[in-house]
């Protein structure tokens, strides 16, 4: 059981370090099947001398308190079992399931020369086995490759993952990238898009100057361009393309893409490389806008937060006193959850704190809304149109 769920990574890297126990170890890791069918013969060889020695041993004690032969067969039986149950099942199994690569390190030496020692019987054993399989089960079998995969690489990450202790301490960016590297083909286009409320657009028959003076006024270089309303996306424009005096919106248009929700980060990342695109909007199920994202939100999500210059300040973020907390309605959920420990419930339909106060609301609330859950209280500090912009967070 230690020996299969070892991370071969970790064993591979020590390895290379050097350390006689680390190489015992690794050349076993190598060598899967060999080392099984080993530990296979050995198990039963030493299950029979056991038998034998126990026989040995309780017979004459129960044969003197007068036992009759089959009373004695079963108070053998009876207290081999219990023996080799404690001994050889469940106390080595719980001690192991602690902290298998530990104790496989401690043992690796002694698994080597009984490795060693059991080889020849053991290649006979695997032999006759692999024969029946492919001869008679006609199964075919394959060698298996000593190969390091995305789970290796995310249990070892994992596993010396730096352990914060509160939420301002800070996580090594190299670390942070790996991490993020990892779980980048699993992440859904709803996790990191720009929200439906965030979006900042214009509709298609808007005057050029008054186009024009919305990009000064955001900071923007790129707006969405709708036609009738926000779910009828028809492409974007961009601030250079205004320099040209266009005398319609339409003569400038760029196409963008249309993704749903469930579309992986690496598949977006994809179809911008495959299309030449950098601006994709996100559909919901009904066919409505949930949301856009861009080239540079996708690399966000392996390099962390990308600085230009028209991004803001850091999002707010502070505790005021025990229990009380104020908050950017923009944060996510889980960023909140795992640098301040709140516990908030996540949901498919929402991923920033302003989402989970509309999804509880049922409507946008107005400066000075307390907003009730069962653990917090939510008292609405800043709106701005159509959005939440920050939050008083009490505990209950």
């Amino acid at each position: 059981m230690a020996y299969l769920s070892i991370n071969k990574l970790h064993v591979e890297l020590e390895r290379q370090k050097g350390g006689i126990a680390y190489k015992a170890l690794g050349y076993l890791v190598d060598r899967p099947a060999p080392f099984i069918a080993a530990i296979l013969v050995g198990n039963n060889v030493a299950l029979v001398l056991y038998g034998n020695y126990m026989h040995r041993v309780l017979t004459p004690v129960f044969t003197s308190w007068g036992a009759m032969e089959y009373l004695i067969l079963l108070l053998e039986t009876s207290v081999s079992t219990v023996v080799i149950l404690v001994f050889a099942e469940f106390l080595p199994k719980t001690l192991f399931r602690q902290n298998p690569e530990g104790l496989m390190r401690w043992l690796s030496l002694p698994a080597w020369i009984l490795f060693w020692v059991l080889r020849l019987p053991s290649a006979l054993m695997l032999g006759v086995s692999q024969f029946f399989l492919k001869y008679v089960f006609r199964v075919e079998v394959q060698e298996e490759e000593n190969a390091f995969g995305r789970m290796e690489l995310d249990h070892y990450v994992r596993e010396r993952a730096p352990k914060t202790t509160s939420g301002n301490e800070e996580v090594d960016p190299e670390f942070e990238i790996f991490k993020n590297a990892l779980e980048f083909p699993e992440t859904k286009a709803r996790e990191f898009m720009i929200p439906r409320t965030e979006i900042e657009s214009v509709e298609v028959n808007e005057l050029p100057e008054k186009v024009r003076a919305y990009f000064i006024e955001t900071g923007y270089s790129k707006l969405l361009v709708y036609e009738d309303n926000i779910d009828k996306i028809i492409g974007y424009v961009h601030a250079f393309e205004l320099f040209k005096k266009p005398d319609h919106l339409k003569r400038v248009l760029r196409p963008v893409a249309f993704i749903p929700e469930s579309m992986r980060a690496d598949e977006v990342l994809n179809l911008f490389t495959r299309e030449k695109r950098n601006i994709a909007v996100v559909l919901d199920e009904h066919g409505g806008t949930s949301g856009m994202i861009t080239l540079e939100d996708v690399i966000e999500e392996i390099f962390g937060e990308i600085e230009d210059e028209h991004d803001t300040d850091e999002l707010l973020e502070r505790q005021i006193k025990e229990g009380e907390w104020l908050f950017s309605a923009r944060l996510d959920i889980s960023d909140i959850n795992e640098r301040w420990g709140l516990g908030l419930p996540q949901n498919e339909n929402y991923n920033t704190l302003g989402g989970y106060i509309l999804d509880l609301y049922q409507s946008l609330p107005e400066k000075g809304t307390v907003v009730r859950s069962d653990q917090y209280l939510f008292l609405v500090q800043k709106t701005r149109t159509n959005r939440l912009e920050e939050v008083l967070v009490k505990a209950n």
